[in-house]
C-alpha cells in the first residue's frame, strides 16, 4: 500500500513539472513582441505620447500590448487588462487632447459586427529605439 501511494505521488509530481514550465513559456503574443522590439533599448515610460496630423503605426498584439511606430521609435503600452486585445477587433480611442495618453477612454469593438468587445485601460507608454552606434 505503501509503495502504491509514493508511486502516484511520485507519477503526480512529474505530471506538474510540464505543466509548470508550459506556462513559463512566453505565450505568441510575446514571441511576437519580443520579434518587434529585437536590438532595441527601452527607454523611460510616459504616460502620453505626442500624436500629430499623421498617425502613428499602430498594430494591436492579441492578449499582450498595443504597438505604436513613430519614425524610428517604436511605443508600446501594455494594458491593464490585455485580454481584451484582439488584432481581429477595432480600437476606439476617445482623446482629451492633442496627445494620446494613458487616462484616455479606449475599448474595443468587432470588426464584423460592430458590437462592443470590451473596455481597454491603458498603461503608460515605453519608447523602444535603437541604441546610439557611437
Amino acid at each position: 500500500m505503501k509503495k502504491l501511494i509514493a508511486t502516484a505521488l511520485a507519477a503526480s509530481a512529474m505530471a506538474v513539472v510540464p505543466a509548470a514550465s508550459a506556462q513559463d513559456a512566453p505565450s505568441k503574443g510575446e514571441q511576437k513582441l519580443a520579434k518587434m522590439l529585437e536590438g532595441r533599448v527601452a527607454g523611460e515610460a510616459e504616460d502620453c505620447i505626442f500624436v500629430s496630423g499623421t498617425s502613428p503605426q499602430m498594430t494591436i498584439i492579441d492578449k499582450t500590448a498595443i504597438v505604436y511606430r513613430q519614425g524610428s521609435t517604436i511605443w508600446v503600452n501594455r494594458p491593464e487588462h490585455p485580454e481584451n486585445l484582439d488584432d481581429s477587433d477595432i480600437l476606439v480611442t476617445e482623446r482629451f487632447g492633442g496627445n494620446f495618453c494613458r487616462l484616455d477612454h479606449t475599448y474595443m469593438i468587432d470588426r464584423t459586427g460592430g458590437f462592443y468587445s470590451g473596455p481597454v485601460f491603458l498603461g503608460e507608454f515605453v519608447p523602444y529605439r535603437l541604441p546610439d552606434k557611437g
